[in-house]
């Protein structure tokens, strides 16, 4: 089966038999045209079932105190150069006062695994959104936690839960992260999650250091069986405060090429268009589109904390990558012909 014919296969049963995904990704690494036939099937597809919508979600980063070690993250506990800070419920809901008065009818709460906010603060904070924002989303990017509290926060109102597995080899996984934290804990909170009614999002960062090509098919067969309603990827981008400061970048390539593998794979999934992508290059946030993505995630966190939240190097939280700058970011979505849909943009894989 030649190149054209295995996307071709991708694209109409969603789906390749190991050996045919390998011979893809490699085919696709070291050609460009093949990835341009592959974004160019991933388009199609989000297109069929998307039309020209993206949806946006408003991401408030509350907290960038963190328990964990993790070797890659800016924000990581032994980080003693990072300026820390917490945002105050009150602090939170002016956040999305802001954002629903803009349109966003997502909110993102993300932040680093910070105790200091007990199980039932956050319940609180939750709860407060939804009384005050009934039509909106509230989604949850804040780590490992128990099934009890993931419980909560969803009786308390939350929808949506993002937590990156990061690799799905046990081995990869202890190369990025220190001995307290497994991989099967990580997979333990994504099956709860699920278990649980949330719409689960998980990814892994394209490019980590000592990533194989073993690697890379483990993740999109672990992805595959956990059948998440949104898939995050973006290449990985070294902090110059960790211990990885001195590793390559993952490349814009082939983040792009393994979204569009994703959009092929699961054409209802939600798949952002990742900061990352827009870090890496100015125009990034488009070509992620381009190859299939369908949500974006301005940053609607207080502008003097944004700069505090580097998970990596010179993230991008200003211009297009801001809700202040949703103006902007309208008019880059409309001259590769999309526009922003302010729905609240739930997964929806029952469609005809």
């Amino acid at each position: 089966m030649d190149i054209k014919q295995l996307i071709h296969t991708l694209q109409h049963t969603h789906q390749l038999q190991p050996e045919q995904m390998q011979t893809l990704l490699t085919a696709a690494f070291s050609d460009a045209v093949i990835r341009a036939e592959l974004a160019q099937a991933a388009q199609q597809t989000a297109q069929a079932v998307f039309g020209n919508k993206i949806y946006i979600r408003g991401l408030i980063e509350f907290t960038n105190y963190c328990r964990n070690d993790c070797y890659y993250c800016g924000i990581r506990r032994s980080n003693t150069e990072a300026v820390r800070y917490r945002l105050t419920e009150e602090q939170i809901l002016s956040c999305c006062e802001q954002g629903y008065a803009l349109g966003f009818r997502t909110f993102v709460l993300q932040g680093g695994e910070d105790l200091i906010y007990s199980d039932t603060d956050l319940a609180a904070i939750i709860s407060a959104i939804k009384q005050a924002y009934p039509d909106c989303a509230v989604t949850l990017s804040i780590g490992e936690r128990s099934r009890e509290s993931y419980q909560l926060w969803k009786k308390a109102g939350a929808d949506r839960y993002l937590l990156r597995h990061e690799t799905a080899d046990g081995e990869h996984y202890a190369r990025l992260h220190p001995a307290e934290l497994k991989l099967s804990n990580r997979k333990r909170c994504l099956r709860d999650l699920k278990e649980l009614g949330y719409q689960v999002g998980t990814g892994f960062m394209v490019g980590s250091p000592w990533q194989t090509m073993a690697n890379l098919l483990e993740d999109l067969a672990f992805i595959r069986e956990l059948q998440p309603q949104m898939i995050g990827i973006g290449p990985f981008i070294p902090h110059h405060d960790t211990p990885f400061a001195g590793k390559a970048a993952g490349s814009m390539e082939m983040t792009l090429k393994l979204l569009s593998i994703f959009r092929l794979m699961h054409p209802y999934a939600l798949i952002p268009s990742t900061t990352a992508l827009a870090t890496l290059a100015s125009d990034g946030r488009e070509r992620g589109i381009l190859a299939g993505a369908n949500v974006v995630m301005p940053n609607l966190s207080p502008p003097e904390q944004r700069t505090k939240y580097t998970l990596y190097d010179n993230k991008a939280a200003f211009g297009a990558e801001a809700a202040e700058g949703l103006k902007k970011l309208s008019e880059r979505l409309n001259a590769i012909g999309y526009r922003i849909s302010t729905e609240r943009g739930d997964y929806n894989g029952n469609r005809t």
